[in-house]
Order: C-alpha cells, then structure tokens, then sequence
C-alpha cells in the first residue's frame, strides 16, 4: 500500500530555539511535491526575518492558539482553524500572538525542499534572549532559495 499514516507519536522531531518541529510528510511518499511540517512556537516567539520564498509555496494553518503573520506592513491574525497561504515571491513571516501559551501551526511547503531549512534551523544556537540570531536565521534561508524582504 502507497497510501500512509503518521500516527501522532512519529514524524521526525527537532527542537530550534522556541519552537519544535515535527515532520509529517517528508516528501518521499510523494516524489518530493509537498511536505508537511507541524510547528509549535513558544509563547511569544516573534517569528523568523521577514522573507520572500523564490521557489515554493507556503501554507499555515493554525491548529491551537493565535498566530500573528506579517506580510510587508500589513498583519493579520490567525486563529484556530484559520488558513493562511504565502505564494512564492509575496513577502512574510509569523510569530505567536499570545506571549503566554503555545500555538500548533500545520506547515505545508510545495515541493518539500523547504523542509531542509526547519532541519537545518535545529543547528543554530538561540541567542541571549532565547530566539535565534536573524543574520543566521537569514544564511539558512538563503540555501533555499529564500531572501530578506527588503522594502
């Protein structure tokens, strides 16, 4: 059988920073079209350098809590339940609203390359004030075809 479960105890998981990842999809079963990522920022995390993806999609939904995006200079609010898609070359980023508890986001990345830069992110060391450095957030990013947004 193709056709694949991933129970809530599998995936593969990392920690990075404030946030812990959990792939669900990682591409294989479908040739590398898409793949799914759970994230789970901490309360407060304001999220990585506002970005532009060159080339894939991105797509968030929120499971538990509220999820603040930014796109430009414009925000708009996520809450549970809500679908939030970044298409390659809009500019973005994300960060929990709620600086006391956590939030769950579904991450889809089409194709699934995008994955690389959440593993990658877990060899990064936090900062003084427990986030990651954004000049390092950045270098990942740039592996993949991903660049500072730059008004």
């Amino acid at each position: 059988m193709t056709v694949r479960l991933t129970s809530p105890d599998e995936g593969e998981t990392f920690t990075s920073g404030p946030v812990k990842f959990r792939i669900l999809e990682d591409g294989n079963g479908v040739d590398g079209r898409f793949g799914i990522a759970e994230c789970v920022p901490g309360p407060g995390w304001p999220g990585p350098p506002q970005h532009v993806h060159r080339a894939h999609d991105e797509t968030f939904y929120v499971v538990s809590g509220a999820v603040r995006f930014t796109s430009g200079s414009e925000e708009l609010l996520a809450r549970a339940g809500g679908l939030v898609t970044a298409p390659i070359g809009d500019p973005h980023t994300f960060g929990n609203a709620d600086p006391d508890a956590p939030a769950t986001v579904l991450c889809s990345v089409t194709p699934e390359r995008y994955l690389g830069y959440f593993r990658d992110l877990a060899d990064l060391r936090p900062g003084p004030d427990g986030v990651l450095v954004p000049a390092e957030v950045l270098e990942v990013m740039a592996r993949y075809a991903t660049d500072p947004y730059r008004p």
